[in-house]
């Protein structure tokens, strides 16, 4: 028998992922061949063929909407929820088999007129999700948003630009027909292919915790772009949503991968010993060469792309030219955050006032644009800002290095708590960013209190739903399972579901359990060369040290939350991941 299974579920990502791979271990053990079509962030939708449809016998679809339904007319196709299929797929597949009818889509509304500001009727929306590290919030929004849509009554498409690049993405004749697009981004997106179009602007944490609210605001108060930048300002968005945090985010966004590949390949040049890469000719030597080069554009790449979400591409070249005088000068990473918002705003100054005849027009991005903007910044760096900012730099350094326990103690429990209070949100950004900062300074331990605190909420979660299984529902007890997952991956947004059902009792455990891990974390004097990654940088020796008592950190705040949280746990009741 062939079938086409198919799973989609609004928190998007491993609770999709376990309910396609237990569908199918359940369709093998049938005897069944089958094609998993996964609508989720760990791994691209394989969209099943034409020549698929037409073989199959049955179509189950676990989730919310039958997603591109007229591709199913006249097929055998059963529809249930996610949280119908995860407890007993088995039973779920027998279900659909006997039960499955010949399906028939729903008919899509009729088009509708150009959105008005009430936001009445169906409407078309398009929109795009982007967060700093593209990887929870991302995926997570872009289902709150699609399943908030569609429960409105809306025609809506969401693309997602996460790690993995763009995915579902938007088609020119999509945007076309949009009467709205919403961008619910964290770091700056191109919006040139949205010029003209009615365009509203929000994060992803607003997005996902508010996407009824989202949709309608953007129905009323969403306003025609000419796609050349984001608006100046708006009455309607905090600074968080728009300005100075969103142009960091975006700069720590491109910056990440080149922490990520440096730290991670200087550790493996400590498996041939700790001196080891001072011997010239070695492999030692060359991995250190590589980790030290990837290490060396932190800062540039940091400044520059810090740049580029304020003025776009002429921003580019006088934020790496800051950057990079950061890093001779010393100043590091606050010297970079610096040069990448003067090289930005002056960049973005020259384009707006400097006004040239039309024959001379074209060299302004090429010629005077990058010329002007550098030269000023880098003579700001070099004689204003590069040396006091070296020197406060040194000292924070030589400040960390010389804390003694007590100190250390309170800084991770400062830095676990930051991590735990609003699960990714601007709170947690500002410790992790800290974390990542240091690391291009050579500091280490202050990431390896943010990763080891981060990690705790999702895994405390979903040690509770074991510990007092007969508190939870079953569909709780899945969330469990996925939230645990998330957590080893150091996704902090894994515990979410667990927050917004039941914040009251589920924040202060899991600030409890990071407080307490950051501080141990920082007690023992771990060091983290890595700034992501979670339990799977182990793989990479060196990448965490020391490690037992590192790991002993994360299972000691994990248990203090899971406990915790498991005892002031009232009853069963349904997660509720989206709404």
């Amino acid at each position: 028998m062939n079938v086409i299974l198919i799973t989609n579920c609004p928190s998007g990502m491993a609770t999709t992922f376990l309910a396609a791979r237990r569908l199918e271990q359940a369709a093998t053990r049938l005897g069944w061949q089958a094609h998993v079509e996964m609508h989720g962030a760990l791994a691209p939708v394989e969209q099943a063929s034409r020549e698929q449809i037409d073989a199959s016998d049955l179509i189950v679809v676990a989730a919310e909407q039958v997603p591109d339904p007229a591709r199913f007319e006249g097929k055998r196709l059963y529809h249930g929820s996610i949280e119908q299929a995860l407890p007993d797929p088995a039973a779920f597949l027998a279900t659909a088999k006997r039960e499955a009818p010949l399906y028939t889509p729903a008919p899509m509304p009729a088009d509708a007129e150009p959105a008005d500001t009430a936001g009445t009727g169906a409407k078309r929306i398009v929109a795009v999700t982007a967060c700093p590290t593209g990887v929870a919030h991302t995926f997570m929004a872009a289902e709150a948003l699609s399943e908030a849509g569609r429960a409105l009554g809306h025609a809506i498409r969401v693309e997602t630009q996460g790690s993995v690049g763009a995915q579902d993405q938007l088609t020119e004749e999509e945007i076309a027909q949009a009467d709205v697009v919403i961008l619910a981004c964290d770091i700056e997106v191109d919006p040139t292919r949205f010029a003209g179009k009615r365009v509203y602007r929000t994060s992803t944490g607003t997005a996902l915790k508010k996407p009824q609210l989202t949709i309608e605001a953007a129905l009323a108060e969403a306003s025609v772009e000419d796609g050349a930048a984001a608006p100046a300002s708006s009455q309607t968005k905090s600074l968080k949503e728009k300005g100075v945090y969103k142009h960091l985010l975006t700069g720590v966004s491109f910056m990440l991968p080149m922490v990520v590949a440096g730290g991670l390949i200087i550790a493996l040049s400590f498996v041939f010993g700790i001196e080891a890469f001072e011997e010239p000719g070695t492999l030692a030597a060359a991995l250190m060469q590589i980790g030290g080069s990837a290490m060396g554009l932190i800062v540039p790449v940091l400044a520059g792309y810090i740049a580029y979400s304020i003025a776009d591409r002429p921003g580019i070249a006088p934020g790496l030219i800051g950057g990079m005088l950061a890093a001779d000068i010393g100043s590091g990473f606050i010297g970079g955050i610096l040069a990448g918002f003067l090289a930005g705003y002056v960049a973005l100054a020259v384009t707006r006032g400097v006004k040239l005849p039309s024959s001379v027009e074209s060299l302004k991005p090429i010629l005077i644009i990058p010329f002007v903007a550098s030269l000023i910044t880098g003579l700001v760096m070099v004689y204003i800002i590069g040396e006091p900012v070296a020197a406060l730099l040194t000292a924070l350094e030589n400040y960390l290095e010389s804390l003694d326990s007590t100190n250390a103690v309170i800084l991770g429990l400062l830095l676990g708590t930051m991590m735990c209070v609003d699960l990714g949100g601007p709170i947690n950004k500002a410790a992790y960013t800290f974390g990542v900062g240091l690391i291009a300074s050579n500091t280490y331990g202050p990431m390896a209190a943010v990763m080891a605190a981060g990690m705790v909420p999702p895994i405390g979660m979903g040690l509770a739903s074991v510990l007092a299984r007969y508190k939870y529902a079953p569909a709780e007890r899945e969330a469990g399972k996925a939230s645990f997952v998330l957590g080893l991956c150091f996704i902090s947004e894994g515990a979410i579901p667990f927050a917004a059902k039941d914040p009251l009792r589920v924040i202060p455990c899991c600030i409890a359990g990071g407080a307490v891990t950051g501080a141990l974390s920082m007690l023992v004097g771990a060091k983290l060369m890595a700034p992501h990654g979670g339990i799977f940088v182990l793989l990479i020796p060196g990448a965490i040290t020391p490690v037992l008592l590192y790991l002993g950190a994360i299972i000691i705040g994990s248990l203090i939350t899971a406990v915790s949280y498991a005892f002031l746990k009232r009853g069963a009741a349904q997660v509720v991941v989206a709404s």
